[in-house]
């Protein structure tokens, strides 16, 4: 079990070293409930990767409350919210006291950039790692989906968010009917 301090303390420091929004945060934050404190098993944690996805706000705020609630309830979800939302607040205030002296700094555009091709790396290891998880759960059918939903929105115009909605309904109806199961 972990105290409500130690939750905060951990999700607060996530959300302050971890740049790149809420995929690149997601993984951190698996990494540390699931591996290092084993509070919560892997599979839970891609449903709540799942369902932070799919509800409305930042991504990073609706996974650290919602792993809070797996582990602490409702007391450990607002620990969560507030966690993830007090860091961003408390940097972009700093960068906005000191943005008229640094914006044009070599050396912070140089270290902006370095810290894009770091983030494009750990959402490519967030894709793999998402992607090993749910073959796990119904291989035939995850990748049926995911390749389904690459070739759609790379080589069509159809808006994302339909794609999505589309099969998330599609996920739903066939896993409600029993045929498939999730686990």
């Amino acid at each position: 079990m972990i105290s409500c301090w130690q939750l905060f303390k951990t999700l607060f420091k996530i959300n302050l070293i971890t740049f790149g929004g809420g995929y690149t945060i997601a993984p951190v934050i698996k990494d540390e409930f699931c591996k290092k404190k084993k509070l919560i098993e892997t599979s839970d944690m891609l449903d709540i990767m799942a369902l932070a996805q799919s509800g409305p706000g930042a991504l990073a705020v609706s996974t650290s409350l919602l792993t809070g609630y797996k582990i602490l309830g409702k007391k450990g979800a607002l620990i969560g919210a507030i966690a993830s939302f007090t860091p961003p607040l408390f940097v972009i205030s700093i960068v906005y006291l000191f943005y008229e002296k640094v914006y044009d700094n070599f050396w912070i555009r140089v270290a902006l950039r370095g810290m894009s091709g770091v983030i494009s790396a750990v959402l490519l290891l967030t894709t793999y790692d998402l992607a090993k998880e749910a073959l796990k759960i119904n291989k035939y059918f995850s990748l049926a989906v995911m390749l389904s939903s690459f070739v759609i929105g790379y080589f069509t115009s159809i808006n994302v968010g339909f794609i999505i909605l589309t099969l998330a309904i599609l996920g739903i109806i066939v896993f409600s009917t029993g045929r498939m199961s999730p686990k």
